[in-house]
């Protein structure tokens, strides 16, 4: 005799933690399943500096606008000082908790529902507004190409996210690869730019803004010490993004192992790439020229030859980030699904187990972002989603190492809490450098904050995946805290 599995409405429900939780069908999951085993350690690196080579690009020269060359190169250091502990810190988390939710799955165990959501939502508004602010970058690019006489405009925009989202429809392994060629491309272009801006470099060009009355100016700080902290968030754009390693660990092999090699290798790329344009663009044209820049390492090299090859390659770098980001928001969105935080039907996946949805919505809703064209006010809302998310996984490392030093860690952070209070403090003031920056963006991307947040708190907590992976982390360690 065959058993009927009892329906939804009628299985038990369990309170606890501030939320309502249910099991699944097992057809449920099997709807939301990702493809597994289809990247590498070195696929995820490329993955990681993938997400972030724009930043290389465009978009960091703005710093020179608030802090001069002396302000953005202080707050660089600081920056890579953080993300660097950052990394190390991820590392451990996504070796114990190798989930596709990332920062979300992390905080989920360690701060429960609430603190999960929070995190996963700033995670959320990150990836879907960055995409935004480099389709806007990719728009000056095309435009100072002249191609065919195509200028910047909202179609332009269009085409990308139509694109980029139809080939990772196409199934997590064919986009690591194409992004993997494409990050590949856009490295080679920083090397030609590297040989041909060496020769233009000029000491003079990197104090060449005329100092301010501001406290503390000179030639190296034109505008000041408050110029240092003005310029954080554009810092942070030489490496934003590159926390997403973590969201493709259902998808690589052997995650505990290769997650936490990608991203510690990607970082290391990520600190030479950063270092060599901040140094030889603004040696190259002068830190005043570079900062209102569009495509800053075009201008750097003028007219020649050497110019066209990298303004055409600089194109693929954006390109590169673009379409990595786009997978990071996609995975981002299904695990928050999958679980019951957002929507379900979400995290539906296609016969190429790539989440249709989860990839659509978003990119809709960074599509109607870039129409407004402000580059650097989107790149100011996605550090502040970045910023927020960065507090709350450093949180989550520390909390899980005092009440859980026992868990299984394949990989153990260097200096352990040390390590991530010190990002954890600079992540803090990053969150205030984004409302020193530009307050209107920061509020409002604020404010979607706390409308997702009331959300959860009005419906979605109510409605969890207690069989979700994520949430099946987070009950395997009340079980063992009970156990104990």
């Amino acid at each position: 005799m065959s058993v009927v599995e009892p329906s939804k409405s009628s299985r038990t429900r369990k309170h606890h933690d501030g939320a309502d939780f249910h099991a699944e069908k097992s057809e449920y999951l099997e709807k939301r399943s990702l493809r597994r085993g289809t990247a590498g350690w070195v696929l995820l690196a490329g993955l990681g500096v993938s997400y972030v080579i724009s930043g290389d690009y465009a978009g960091w020269n703005n710093g020179l606008a608030e802090g001069g060359f002396g302000g953005l190169l202080i707050a660089g250091v600081v920056i890579a000082g953080m993300y660097f502990a950052m990394v190390l810190g991820m590392a451990e988390l996504s070796s114990a908790l190798p989930a596709a939710g990332g920062g979300y799955t992390f905080a989920r165990r360690a701060l429960g529902p609430w603190g999960g959501f929070a995190t996963g939502t700033a995670i959320f508004i990150e990836y879907a507004i960055a995409p935004a602010a480099i389709a806007t970058f990719i728009g000056s690019y095309v435009e100072s190409l002249n191609i065919f006489g195509i200028t910047d405009g909202w179609w332009i925009y269009l085409a990308v996210y139509a694109i980029f989202i139809g080939i990772h429809l196409t199934g997590a392994g064919e986009a690591l690869k194409s992004m993997f060629v494409i990050t590949a491309i856009a490295l080679v272009g920083l090397v030609i730019f590297a040989i041909s801006a060496w020769g233009l470099f000029e000491s003079a060009n990197l104090t060449d803004i005329a100092p301010t009355d501001a406290v503390g100016a000179s030639g190296f700080l034109p505008f000041g010490y408050f110029g240092i902290w003005a310029a954080v968030p554009f810092a942070i754009w030489f490496f934003l993004a590159i926390e997403g390693v973590p969201l493709a660990a259902e998808e690589a092999r052997e995650p505990e192992k290769n997650v936490p090699r990608g991203i510690i290798s990607s970082m290391l790329v990520l600190l030479l790439t950063g270092a060599t344009v901040l140094f030889l663009a603004t040696g190259a044209l002068g830190a005043e020229g570079l900062s209102t820049s569009g495509n800053p390492l075009v201008e750097a090299l003028g007219d020649g030859t050497a110019a066209k090859v990298v303004n055409y390659i600089g194109l693929a770098g954006l390109i590169a980030s673009f379409f990595s980001i786009m997978y990071a928001y996609s995975r981002q969105t299904f695990a928050l699904s999958r679980a019951g935080y957002l929507p379900t039907i979400l995290s539906v996946t296609n016969s190429r187990k790539a989440p249709m949805l989860a990839l659509i919505v978003p990119g809709v809703i960074g599509f109607v972002l870039s129409l407004t064209g402000e580059g650097a006010m989107l790149l100011n809302m996605a550090v502040f989603g970045a910023a927020v998310s960065y507090v709350l996984m450093m949180v989550s490392h520390i909390v899980l190492r005092v009440r859980e030093p026992e868990m299984r860690r394949p990989y153990r952070t260097p200096g352990g809490i040390v390590t991530t209070s010190f990002a954890l403090v600079i992540a803090a003031a990053a969150v205030v450098a984004t409302f020193l920056v530009d307050p209107v963006a920061a509020l409002w991307t604020f404010a979607a904050f706390a409308a997702f947040m009331a959300y959860f708190g009005l419906y979605s907590r109510h409605h969890l995946v207690a069989n979700s992976p994520d949430e099946e982390f987070a009950a395997l360690a009340k079980a063992e805290e009970e156990l104990g």
